[in-house]
């Protein structure tokens, strides 16, 4: 299941977000605090997920502190999913 979630959140990444169909995104590649994902994508970064996965993502749990890879995000979701 988690692998799932990152390779759909890494297709969502590419093409959406970056831009960069091609990019490859480590798992445990720093998203928010490196600068590779802004503020402004965050929201529609929470808004896929929220659809996709069928969680809720607080405004204020948008940051690096809360998850900043793939990997933490793919375990907030499976955590709120469970």
């Amino acid at each position: 299941m988690k692998d799932e979630i990152i390779a759909k959140t890494t297709a969502y990444l590419q093409q959406e977000i970056l831009q960069q169909p091609n990019r490859t995104i480590a798992t445990d590649e720093a998203l928010i605090s490196s600068g590779l994902i802004d503020s402004f994508s965050l929201v529609d970064v929470a808004l896929f997920v929220e659809e996709n996965f069928d969680v809720v993502i607080d405004d204020t749990e948008l940051n690096a502190e809360t998850f900043d890879t793939l990997e933490e995000l793919a375990d907030l979701i499976i955590e709120r999913q469970g």
